[in-house]
């Protein structure tokens, strides 16, 4: 959010700050009557005359330009006397720039952040519930958010929507299919072998990134560059993608933050919400038979085996 919006944010605490001691009582909307002013000379006798030749066409333009329903000209004028007896005092100036940044709040702060940070999400802002949890913050109530819960539900909205803005976009691109889950890929070599079950071993080579290219991890850039692991034992994106592939497969996969990590950040490599786009070989299958008779490994032998980065597995914690 950059810091104009924030500056103009933060005037809104204005909006709290009333003429209590002033208020009339809203719910009758009769005409005001205010008091005669005595015109004890030429200069308060002609102020008055040209402030009532002033309002020529001053209906029209409240109706245009404010969009002042005539009905509630009562409400105008007391605006009108209240604005007199306070303009300029501390407590106007407060009223008046909260009544200005409220109006700038509902026509381009919310509209604003619905179209750059909002975009693509399944959430509309609502005003009433904008205002109000604004007004909270400044007023410090947390009886429904405290900061940083707000913080949290802030960053899942925000993270998680760039992520749905991406896959939307990438959805429409050639090739990409997806499935009910929700998971997207690519085939980039359609294998011919068999297909692995959830808990067989399988032998493969990644690379996994960031939608904006920050690559956190790559079984190519290790000795062997293969890795093994079952399907069951990683994330539900591969998981899914796993067990379509046929051996000799080479998929891209694009994997939307609920089938990878969700609110959990993978230490400073992969951010809490992210979506995540890796390329997959699948190199071979390491069948449940096989592995019973297959014979004992030197401890040697062991140290060649490749095991995937721990990012990869599935947490334990929910």
């Amino acid at each position: 959010m950059n810091k104009t919006l924030l500056l103009a944010l933060i005037l809104l605490t204005s909006s709290t700050t009333t003429f209590a001691g002033n208020k009339k009582d809203k719910k009758n909307n009769k005409q005001e009557v205010i008091a005669p002013l005595a015109l004890t000379n030429q200069s308060d006798s002609a102020s008055y005359a040209v402030g009532m030749q002033a309002t020529e066409g001053l209906v029209e333009f409240l109706k245009q330009s404010y969009k002042v329903d005539t009905a509630y000209m009562a409400d105008f004028i007391r605006g009108m006397h209240d604005a007199q007896t306070h303009l300029n005092t501390p407590q106007g100036n407060a009223y008046e720039a909260g009544c200005e940044i409220a109006r700038m709040a509902q026509s381009r702060i919310i509209p604003s952040i619905q179209e750059r940070e909002l975009k693509g999400t399944n959430i509309i802002l609502n005003e009433k519930a904008f205002t109000n949890g604004f007004i909270a913050a400044l007023a410090k109530d947390t009886t429904i958010f405290t900061n940083t819960k707000a913080a949290a539900d802030y960053k899942q909205n925000i993270l998680a929507g760039e992520g749905i803005k991406w896959l939307t976009e990438n959805a429409k691109k050639p090739g990409v299919k997806v499935t009910p889950s929700g998971l997207q890929y690519k085939v980039l070599v359609q294998g011919t072998g068999e297909t692995p079950k959830a808990d067989e071993e399988c032998v493969v080579k990644y690379e996994g990134k960031l939608i904006n290219g920050t690559i956190f991890d790559s079984s190519y850039k290790r000795d062997p560059q293969t890795s093994e692991f079952r399907p069951n034992q990683v994330i539900k994106g591969w998981q899914e993608a796993l067990c379509m592939m046929p051996v000799g497969s080479k998929w891209e996969l694009y994997i939307p933050q609920e089938l990878a990590y969700g609110s959990r950040a993978m230490g400073n490599d992969i951010p809490a919400y992210s979506t995540l786009i890796f390329t997959v070989e699948l190199v071979d299958i390491r069948h449940n038979e096989e592995k019973k008779v297959e014979p004992a490994k030197t401890k040697n032998e062991n140290k060649t085996k490749s095991s995937p980065k721990s990012t990869l597995k599935v947490s334990k914690k929910k």
